[in-house]
């Protein structure tokens, strides 16, 4: 696995990334971006923020796969935790925790509750996104531990890390080690590395063309005939689109 304290952005990048919700940087990484925007980064399945009052959360995957419907991981692996949470400790944050429930569409258990979020907290992580199931809610919350998840559950089965460090598929969008993930109430956008420096200059550039041309005609047209509306909107959205394509002409080369 390529190593994941390759960094490519500043903890003061990252902060100013999470000051935009996850569709504006969207916005601007299909602008710099060799995949296809249409349907590649992003998660496929619907997932639900249960900490939305929290805001975006931008950090690094840490991947992790659980089957809490077999009790046979915590037999055959007795110090898996011990190894699993040296895992984590053992790379720089902010850190997402990405797990992988192999059990779904069914949940039997969650590996999320106060106990594992708050030891999570301590090892520099900011939140998670599982396709299996979290419970403690209320004193998640109180952690400060962000969760994008399918569900609630009452309890933690089996839950024990069974593969860490290693390619994950949840929500339909595969994760991998390291990778940059933007995330909020929309969903979440996993950054490919060679689309991470030019994010944030991209970002701040769609929000601010959109800000000053279309968002502004529309809002400025009170009192106007609809002839006149269609004409202001048909001439800012003329200008959206000449100042995105002088900006981004050479998609990745500016």
């Amino acid at each position: 696995m390529e190593k994941i304290n390759q960094h490519l952005l500043s903890p003061a990048e990252l902060l100013e990334l999470e000051r935009w919700n996850t569709p504006s940087i969207y916005n601007g990484w299909e602008q710099i971006t060799k995949l296809d925007a249409g349907k590649d980064a992003f998660n496929l399945e619907e997932c639900r923020d249960f900490m939305p009052e929290m805001g975006p959360m931008a950090g690094y995957a840490m991947t992790v796969v659980i089957e809490p419907s077999n009790p046979e991981h915590p037999q055959r692996a007795p110090k898996a935790w011990s190894e699993y949470r040296r895992y984590i400790a053992s790379f720089s944050g902010p850190k997402i925790v990405v797990v992988q429930d192999l059990d779904k569409p069914r949940t039997f258990g969650s590996f999320w509750g106060e106990v594992n979020s708050s030891i999570h907290k301590a090892l520099g992580c900011i939140g998670t996104i599982t396709d299996g199931a979290i419970r403690d809610f209320d004193e998640m919350h109180n952690v400060g531990f962000k969760a994008i998840a399918k569900r609630l559950c009452v309890g933690h089965a089996y839950s024990h890390p069974a593969r860490w460090n290693c390619e994950v598929e949840v929500f339909g969008r595969t994760v991998k080690p390291g990778e940059l993930i933007h995330a909020d109430k929309h969903g979440f956008l996993v950054i490919p590395r060679q689309d991470q420096a030019q994010l944030l200059e991209a970002a701040r550039f769609m929000d601010s063309n959109e800000c000053q041309t279309m968002i502004a005609a529309a809002r400025n047209v009170s009192g106007m005939p609809m002839e006149g509306i269609l004409t202001v909107i048909d001439k800012a959205c003329d200008e959206f689109s000449k100042r995105t394509h002088a900006k981004f002409a050479k998609k990745g080369e500016w």
